[in-house]
């Protein structure tokens, strides 16, 4: 990489001055924002024809050869900036890092190509364009929102010779949202008229938006809520009641199914005394109660959201349940008593906000008509899903959250559930049903960052050291084809690998090439696939749907869901597809399989937390083996580093509200 023409200020002891004189700007353009900067302009739409698109593509990608940049990023630059991409890069060449896999390195040497020697470090444009992608790349690792010393520290890493005259100028821009929080002190430690420590806070608008209308729907769900009364006399006998969903001759009604009365207190007293433990009869009176509940418990407790499904709904209650996989949605439908009430009410959380499925019709001002909402798998709600979910509900809605705190948390920015639990801002019910078997003792333990080696009679579990990937690979592989299918009779097609990454000597990459030369060896004659292979489809972030490939021809590359669907990928959409006999944690979340195999290499000490092996060893259902190269890391990770720490709003937004 070219040296810079401006080299940066040497200034570690420059860092607080420069700190100090941003915030004093964040302090004049506004707390909150919401008085500061106007929104930026919205992006262009896209092309509205073939033609069109044609040209745009043709534009941008002229544009892109003359800066140095390969054409393929054409089509990314007209989805990403809209039609005008081509004259919006030539006046900002660093807007190029807006595009997906375009690092600051890139960004440069393309505006070198453009600007010639005018592409300098210090370009208002260069800074601003840093700042966004410093803070998407945080997304990408969790964060909602940055501190205002980390990124100008960021800022000063890329040359940037005045961080602080930068960040200022992002935010009159409206690219970015300042925020101001009070840090807690401990009792004691202070004097009473002191003022608290404050930190800057630096966030997208998009996630500061989510985050603030979190905020507001959450207050809005608790005090519209409104419990049922006991009635005092029986209803008349001669009365026609309404059919559920309709009015009383059974015609649909006109904006969706028609509420039914509250119960009162007797009868979710009744309903709860019938649920089939202590801990589901909790969940039972806590949600009669609330308008906002949250549910934890492991596997064995998903039992309970089953239990409050049966009962709500046979109080004639309108009731629905997503969960994150359409795995999670068969097996909670199986926890429902025979003959429920609550039965072809679950959904996954796809199908309810989205559509494609087993959807609700919408009520005429687009909320959804439900008395009850049970979420499952809560934790894995970002916070712009989160916020979509909150403003598709009606006013009054009793929403349920149920989840397991110790799992991995979100693919996207936030920790929605964790905040939601930490700032105790609704109650919460703690499941006291505990998951079963050598694995659940096993999960249990690490869950309170123990790491105990369990009695497993049946060989539920099984540790296997390996001196280096390689070994690690070839162990797995072996497990996955023959040890596991020969003793315990689980067939390959429902077993696993679980790795900390995707690179690396044994990341899904290795493991997966081996697995196929194994399983499934071909030339890869669709695009690197074969028919039969196994592969994950990611059309979203966090959302990883398990296929089998049938075959492909010009229309593309034919897959069948493991869920039973079909579903055919466009040569494009195929490019991204993985194969998938070994996956990353992050893809296996809210999924679990008969057998799996963690495969822990030496190279994975960095990428390893508590949360995560909590995670990859749960996904194991009757057989887990464990390939085990990290040496003391994996222990020192269960101990030590409870999770990767994410910096996020929503509690102290949920404070301010």
């Amino acid at each position: 990489m070219t040296t810079p023409e401006e080299s940066p200020a040497p200034a570690a002891e420059q860092h607080a001055g420069t700190v100090a004189a941003l915030a004093e700007a964040i302090r004049a353009v506004g707390k909150s924002g919401a008085d500061g900067p106007s929104a930026p302009a919205p992006r262009a739409d896209g092309p509205a024809s073939d033609a069109q698109r044609q040209a745009a593509l043709g534009a941008v990608a002229e544009v892109l050869a003359a800066g140095g940049a390969p054409a393929q990023l054409a089509p990314a630059a007209v989805a990403e900036l809209g039609e005008g991409a081509a004259e919006l890069l030539r006046e900002d060449p660093w807007a190029v890092l807006a595009l997906p896999g375009v690092r600051p390195e890139h960004a440069d040497g393309f505006a070198r190509g453009l600007l010639g020697p005018e592409a300098r470090p210090g370009d208002p444009r260069r800074a601003q364009a840093l700042v966004s992608w410093l803070l998407e790349q945080a997304a990408l690792r969790g964060h909602s929102a940055q501190e205002l010393g980390e990124v100008s520290e960021a800022l000063r890493a890329q040359h940037v010779p005045d961080p602080a005259g930068a960040l200022q100028a992002v935010l009159v821009d409206g690219r970015v949202m300042p925020f101001q929080e009070e840090l807690p002190m401990p009792p004691g430690s202070h004097d009473e008229d002191e003022e608290p420590p404050v930190r800057t806070l630096l966030a997208l608008e998009r996630l500061a938006l989510a985050e603030e209308s979190l905020g507001e729907g959450l207050v809005r769900l608790l005090s519209t809520f409104a419990p049922g009364e006991d009635a005092e006399e029986p209803a008349d006998e001669g009365a026609e009641e309404p059919s559920e969903g309709g009015t009383p001759d059974g015609s649909p009604a006109a904006d969706g199914p028609a509420a039914p009365g509250q119960p009162g207190p007797a009868a979710w007293e009744a309903a709860a005394a019938a649920a089939p433990s202590r801990s589901a009869q909790e969940l039972v009176r806590t949600a009669a109660a609330s308008g906002l509940v949250l549910h934890t418990g492991g596997e064995a407790a998903r039992a309970e959201p089953a239990a409050l499904l049966h009962a709500a709904a046979g109080l004639g209650l309108r009731v629905w349940a997503a969960t994150w996989t359409g795995q999670g949605r068969d097996s909670l439908a199986a926890l429902l008593p025979e003959g429920s009430p609550a039965a072809g009410r679950i959904g996954t959380l796809a199908e309810l906000l989205y559509g494609g499925g087993a959807e609700l019709p919408r009520a005429v001002d687009g909320t959804l008509p439900l008395d009850v909402l049970v979420v499952l798998d809560a934790p894995l709600l970002d916070v712009e899903t989160a916020a979509t979910l909150l403003e598709a509900l009606a006013d009054g809605t009793r929403l349920v959250l149920s989840g397991d705190p110790g799992g991995l948390w979100s693919a996207g920015p936030g920790r929605f559930f964790a905040d939601l639990l930490a700032a105790k801002a609704c109650p919460a019910v703690a499941s006291r049903t505990p998951d079963f078997g050598p694995i659940g003792e096993l999960v249990s333990g690490i869950g309170i960052g123990e790491l105990q080696p369990v009695d497993a009679p049946d060989k539920e579990v099984v540790i296997l050291t390996a001196k280096d990937g390689g070994e690690a690979v070839h162990r797995a592989v072996q497990l996955l084809t023959d040890s596991i299918p020969r003793a315990l009779s689980i067939p390959s097609e429902q077993t696993v690998l679980i790795t900390p990454g995707h690179g690396g000597p044994a990341g899904t990459r290795a493991l997966n090439a081996a697995a196929k030369a194994r399983l499934n060896p071909g030339p890869g004659r669709f695009g690197g696939f074969d028919p039969g292979d196994r592969v994950v489809h990611s059309p979203a972030l966090g959302v990883n749907l398990p296929a089998r490939v049938l075959d492909g021809d010009a229309a593309g590359l034919h897959l069948e869901l493991a869920d039973g669907g079909r579903l055919t990928l466009s040569p494009q959409q195929a490019a991204r597809l993985r194969h998938g006999w070994a996956v990353t944690a992050h893809q296996a979340v809210g999924r679990r399989w008969p057998a799996v195999v963690v495969v822990l290499p030496e190279d994975a000490a960095g990428q390893l937390t508590r949360q995560w092996v909590y995670t990859a060893f749960g996904r194991a259902e009757r057989h887990l083996s464990v390939v085990h190269a990290a040496g003391p890391a994996l222990a020192q990770a269960v101990a030590e580093r409870p999770a990767a720490p994410r910096t996020t709003r929503l509690r102290s937004v949920l404070t301010d509200q």
